[in-house]
């Protein structure tokens, strides 16, 4: 009997941030939320699946910037601060409210936070890569790599920068996952051509594009996007499926903006009293989310009359969405079966952090449809990126078209009259480094060291976050000066390099702060290479 293919991929992605000059810095929570609202719940109920014996398959990328974080020591000693104060400050309102009617969910978040806390230190013994290579390991879950720190690689002047891109995130996932991946999540699936040669040359089996990336491909795909196609280079490409997509992403049309579900902007962190903040969230009394929400979202009416969440309705709505959406995609794969006669494939890629950090039910959501799809479809079967082109190896050769799944669908959200300048400073930080690679072939012990670093920083002034964060006007002064600083700091190395006049303490503390690719080499910028 043919059936049809639900493939979902997750893009696991943070930029890289870390501060060790500062106890406590706003912006590294980013991460902190993130493990607490969407990793440890999607391992959760990953490994409740796996468990319960139910068969699912997924993709999932994690890039080399979230792999470096999650494996940095100082930022898991933080986070164990960082969840241990919200546990303290759900038990202390918990005794506080304990007989008022919204002492059943702050009795709700005390549980589960101390579930959390007990699967991020006991069981994964403060690993979390670990978790999620077990579920790879196991079969479940494929994990990609990507850019190394998820440069939008057609605005990349430099051929051999974006080569060292793509090498330098091999090598991370080779490292964290013990084994070469399969494919890339390309940064904001941002794709020209000519990439697919470089990608080839990498072992890069597949990658993910946007629809328009394979509709305008040439030759146009006979499959639309209910199959992959491959390049000349013997790159496959897969189409997101825009629809199924949108279903489960957006909050006006989708799932998440649900009446029962968790309303997202109304957190106790602005509520509390000034003595709580400064003891749970911040010892300078800044306000700012603590996760700990209490209400839902109830409708179109201002935060003060928002009604209080109940979690066990939401789950409840929840499973409900997934025997939706299980329905709406198995019609898709009735109607696509209809037209081409071939087992369909439906690609649905989302940012991770959609699932628990934004919607919070969306990781129950996630543990339902996997449930349904298993013990009761007929005509719909999970599946990862990698299975299914060994089960359907035979493919059109089409050449995809220049694209990205960012707005407009092109690069316009990187490249604007608010963030060109970023590019000039790119193209000759990259020049430099290249020429500094050859000059210096034979360096000494702190040369390499300085080298090495100017790397970092190259790497990480290429981010697409910050131009991205720039544009949409969201934490712009932050993302703007983490652009400059980056830049600044490789061109004061680069200084000192030319004139042979090192500051060892500097380069201590830039060692440091940006530890990432601990183990990067500058000679992959040789051109002999």
């Amino acid at each position: 009997m043919k059936k049809g293919y639900l493939a979902l991929v997750l893009h696991t992605h943070l930029p890289y941030i870390k501060h060790p000059e500062e106890d406590y810095f706003l912006e590294e929570n980013w991460l902190y939320e993130a493990i607490t609202e969407s990793y440890l719940p999607l391992l959760d109920v990953f490994n409740r699946l796996r468990k319960e014996n139910v068969y699912f398959q997924l993709t999932m990328s994690i890039t080399p910037p979230l792999v470096n974080m999650l494996s940095d020591p100082l930022l898991l000693e933080r986070y164990d601060k960082y969840i241990r104060s919200r546990i303290s400050l759900a038990e202390e309102e918990l005794k506080e409210n304990i007989n008022m009617p919204k002492g059943k969910i702050l009795a709700f978040y005390q549980k589960r936070l101390k579930h959390l806390y007990e699967l991020f230190s006991k069981q994964l013994n403060s690993d979390i890569l670990k978790g999620f290579k077990e579920l790879q390991d196991g079969g479940f879950l494929e994990i990609i790599t990507c850019t190394a720190t998820h440069e939008i690689l057609p605005l990349e002047q430099n051929n051999k920068i974006k080569e060292i891109q793509v090498e330098v995130g091999i090598d991370t996932y080779r490292e964290a996952f013990g084994r070469n991946p399969n494919g890339i999540w390309l940064g904001e699936c941002a794709y020209t051509k000519g990439l697919d040669e470089i990608l080839s040359a990498n072992g890069i089996l597949f990658t993910v594009l946007d629809s328009h990336g394979l509709l305008h491909g040439e030759p146009p795909p006979v499959f639309g996007i209910s199959a992959p196609v491959v390049s000349k280079n013997g790159v496959v490409f897969f189409g997101r499926d825009p629809m199924a997509s949108k279903q489960v992403w957006s909050a006006s049309e989708g799932y998440p903006g649900d009446f029962n579900y968790r309303e997202f902007y109304k957190d106790i962190g602005y509520e509390i009293s000034p003595e709580k903040v400064k003891r749970y969230l911040h010892p300078a009394g800044f306000r700012f989310d603590s996760g700990i929400k209490l209400h839902k979202i109830t409708g179109k009416v201002p935060l003060k009359d928002k009604e209080f969440y109940d979690p066990e309705a939401a789950f409840e709505t929840a499973e409900t969405h997934a025997g939706n959406y299980m329905f709406n995609m198995e019609k898709e794969v009735e109607y696509l079966l209809n037209i081409y006669k071939k087992d369909p494939i439906i690609v649905v890629p989302f940012d991770t952090e959609l699932f628990g950090h934004w919607w919070f039910e969306g990781p129950e959501f996630l543990y339902s449809l996997f449930n349904k799809i298993s013990k009761f479809s007929k005509s719909l079967e999970t599946v990862s990126l990698s299975r299914y082109i060994d089960r359907f190896p035979i493919m059109q050769i089409s050449e995809p078209d220049a694209s990205s799944w960012g707005e407009g669908g092109y690069f316009k959200v990187w490249l604007n009259e608010e963030t060109d300048w970023i590019y000039e400073h790119l193209n000759v930080l990259g020049k430099r480094m290249m020429d500094c690679s050859n000059r210096f072939q034979k360096s000494s012990f702190l040369q390499k060291r300085l080298l090495n670093q100017m790397t970092r920083e190259l790497l990480l002034a290429e981010s697409s976050d910050w131009a991205f964060l720039i544009t949409v006007g969201t934490a712009v002064n932050y993302a703007r000066s983490r652009e400059i600083f980056h830049i600044n700091s490789f061109n004061y190395l680069y200084d000192q390099l030319i004139n042979g006049k090192l500051d060892l303490r500097f380069l201590d503390w830039l060692s440091i702060k940006d530890s990432i690719f601990p183990k990067i080499n500058y000679e992959i910028f040789k051109e002999d290479k």
